[in-house]
C-alpha cells in the first residue's frame, strides 16, 4: 500500500514538473513567434506606406500634368476668341463702312432715276409732237396707219406661207412614193416568213396491216363509232401502213389522229373505249389550244387580252385560209405591223396588236353570214378592246370605213402576208414558174452564162462573158430582156434587170 501510495505520489509529482517545463518552454516560443511576427508586420506596415506614397506622387504627377493640359486648352480657346473678336470688329466696321457707301450710292442713283424720268416725259412730249407733225402731213391716225401696215403684212405673209407650202407638197409628193417602197421594203426585210400549206387529209402511219382490222372492227363497228365520235371521215385501203383521215377541220383532224395514237399504243379497241378516249383528247386539244394562244401572246409581247380572245388565237393554229397557217398569218402581219408602225413613228404595240388580231373573225362558226373582218370588229368590241384596234381589224378588207392610222397598216400588212409569193396554194406554182421563166428568157441571149431572179421576182441578175459582149452591147442586152418581159411575161409591179460583165486576171504565184 505504501509502494502503491508513494507510486502516486511520484507519478503526481513527476506530472506536476513536466506540465511546468513544457508550459515554460511553450512560452518561450510563443514569445518568440509573436516577437517575430510584430518584426514581420512593422516592415510590411513600411513597405505599404512607401507603396502608398509612391502612387500618391504618381498620381499628383498626372493630375498637375492633366491641369497643366487644361489650362494650355483653356489658353488656346481664350486666345481663338481673342482672334474671331478682332475680326468681327473689322467686319463690323466693313459692314458699316459699306452701309455708308450704299447709302451714297442710293442717294446717288435716286437722282439719276429723277433726271431719267425727266428726261422720259421730255422725250414723250417729243414723240407726241412729231406723231401730230406725221398726222397732219399724212392725213392718217396713227392706228388706221398702224391698221394698213398690219394689213400689208398680213398679205405678204399669206403670199409667202403659200409659196412655201406649195414648194413642200411638190417636194412630198416626188418624195412619198419613194419613202412609201422603203418602209414597206424595210418592214418586209425585218420579218422572217416561211411558205406553209395545210391539206384537207392527215396520213396515219400504222406499224402493221393487222392494226387495220381491228381499228375497222367486228362489221366495221370500230371505225363508224370511230368517224362518229371525231366527224371525221376515216379511210382505209389498200395502202400499206397508212390510214387516211379526211376532213375540212383541222381541229376534228387532228383529234381523230391522237385518239387514234392512243388506243393503237393501248390495243384495247372498241366503242366505249373509243369514246371515252375521244372526249380525253379533246380536252387535251382543248387545253393546248389555249396554251398555243397564251405562248403566242408572249411572244409576241401583247399582254392584257381577254381569255376568250387568246382562245381564238389558239385556234387559229388549226385553222387556214387558202392553204396558208391562220396563226403564222397573224403572227407575221403582226411582226410587220410593228415594224412598218416604228418607221412611221406610230405606237408598235397597238400595231402588233392590231395585226394579230385582224382575222379572229374566221375562227367563229356563229354568224356566218357576217364577213370575217365585221365579225372580227364585234369580237374585239364585245371583249373590250380599244376603238382604234376594232376599227383596224373591221377595216382590213374595206367593209367599214377607216378612222384611225392603224387600219392602213394592218390591210397593207395583210396584203404583204397573204399576197406574197409562195404563201398560199393558188399562186406558189405560178410564182415558182415565172421565176423560172423570167431566168430562160435572159438566158435565151446570145453569150449570157448565169440568170438570178432575186427578191421574189421583182430584180432580174444576168451574168455575161466579158470575152463575148462589150460594154455598149452590155447596155443595149439590159434594155432588149426588159422589152421582151413586158411583151411576152405577166408579172405584179416592175421588173429590175442588172446586167453584170467583169474581166478578171488570175496569176499564180509559184
Amino acid at each position: 500500500m505504501t509502494v502503491i501510495i508513494a507510486s502516486v505520489a511520484c507519478f503526481l509529482i513527476g506530472s506536476v514538473l513536466t506540465y511546468t517545463v513544457f508550459r515554460y518552454l511553450l512560452k518561450s516560443k510563443y514569445d518568440a513567434i509573436i516577437k517575430e511576427a510584430e518584426n514581420e508586420a512593422e516592415v510590411i506596415k513600411k513597405n505599404k506606406l512607401l507603396e502608398v506614397k509612391e502612387k500618391f506622387l504618381n498620381k499628383k504627377a498626372d493630375l498637375e500634368k492633366e491641369v497643366a493640359l487644361r489650362n494650355n486648352k483653356i489658353q488656346q480657346a481664350e486666345n481663338r476668341l481673342k482672334q474671331r473678336e478682332m475680326v468681327l470688329g473689322q467686319k463690323q466696321e466693313e459692314i458699316q463702312r459699306k452701309k455708308m457707301e450704299a447709302g451714297a450710292v442710293k442717294n446717288n442713283l435716286e437722282n439719276q432715276l429723277l433726271i431719267i424720268d425727266k428726261k422720259k416725259e421730255e422725250l414723250n412730249k417729243l414723240q407726241q409732237q412729231e406723231i401730230e407733225k406725221l398726222e397732219a402731213i399724212s392725213g392718217l391716225s396713227a392706228e388706221d396707219a398702224k391698221n394698213r401696215l398690219v394689213e400689208s403684212l398680213k398679205e405678204e405673209a399669206k403670199t409667202q406661207a403659200q409659196s412655201y407650202i406649195n414648194d413642200i407638197m411638190d417636194d412630198a409628193k416626188l418624195t412619198a412614193n419613194k419613202e412609201a417602197k422603203r418602209i414597206v421594203m424595210q418592214s418586209i426585210q425585218r420579218v422572217a416568213t416561211e411558205t406553209a400549206i395545210e391539206n384537207s387529209v392527215t396520213v396515219f402511219h400504222i406499224e402493221s396491216d393487222e392494226i387495220k382490222g381491228r381499228i375497222i372492227g367486228r362489221e366495221g363497228r370500230n371505225i363508224r363509232a370511230l368517224e362518229a365520235a371525231t366527224g371525221v371521215e376515216i379511210v382505209v385501203d389498200d395502202t400499206p401502213e397508212a390510214i387516211v383521215l379526211s376532213a375540212f377541220d383541222p381541229v376534228r383532224r387532228e383529234i381523230a389522229r391522237l385518239a387514234l395514237h392512243q388506243l393503237v399504243t393501248d390495243g384495247r379497241i372498241h366503242p366505249a373505249r373509243i369514246e371515252e378516249v375521244v372526249a380525253k383528247v379533246r380536252k387535251q386539244v382543248e387545253e393546248e389550244i389555249i396554251e398555243t394562244g397564251k405562248r403566242t401572246t408572249i411572244d409576241l409581247g401583247i399582254h392584257g387580252l381577254h381569255p376568250e380572245l387568246i382562245r381564238i388565237i389558239g385556234k387559229m393554229k388549226y385553222r387556214s385560209s387558202y392553204g396558208q397557217n391562220l396563226l403564222q398569218h397573224a403572227r407575221e402581219t403582226a411582226n410587220l405591223c410593228a415594224a412598218m408602225a416604228s418607221e412611221l413613228g406610230l405606237n408598235p404595240k397597238k400595231a402588233k396588236r392590231a395585226g394579230l388580231l385582224h382575222d379572229i373573225g374566221k375562227v367563229p362558226d356563229e354568224e356566218p353570214e357576217l364577213p370575217h373582218a365585221v365579225l372580227g370588229m364585234k369580237l374585239a368590241e364585245k371583249y373590250k378592246e380599244k376603238p382604234d384596234i376594232c376599227n383596224a381589224i373591221g377595216a382590213h378588207h374595206d367593209e367599214v370605213e377607216m378612222t384611225s392610222l392603224l387600219a392602213p397598216i394592218v390591210q397593207v400588212c395583210d396584203a404583204i402576208s397573204g399576197a406574197r409569193p409562195g404563201a398560199r396554194r393558188e399562186i406558189v406554182e405560178a410564182y415558182i414558174k415565172r421565176l423560172n421563166d423570167l431566168e430562160q428568157l435572159a438566158m435565151s441571149y446570145p453569150g449570157v452564162t448565169k440568170t438570178y431572179a432575186i427578191q421574189a421576182g421583182r430584180e432580174l441578175r444576168v451574168i455575161v462573158g466579158a470575152d463575148k459582149i462589150d460594154d455598149k452591147q452590155t447596155e443595149n442586152l439590159s434594155g432588149e430582156i426588159a422589152k421582151k418581159i413586158q411583151d411576152e411575161m405577166t408579172y405584179p409591179g416592175q421588173v429590175k434587170i442588172t446586167v453584170i460583165r467583169e474581166t478578171r486576171a488570175v496569176s499564180f504565184a509559184k
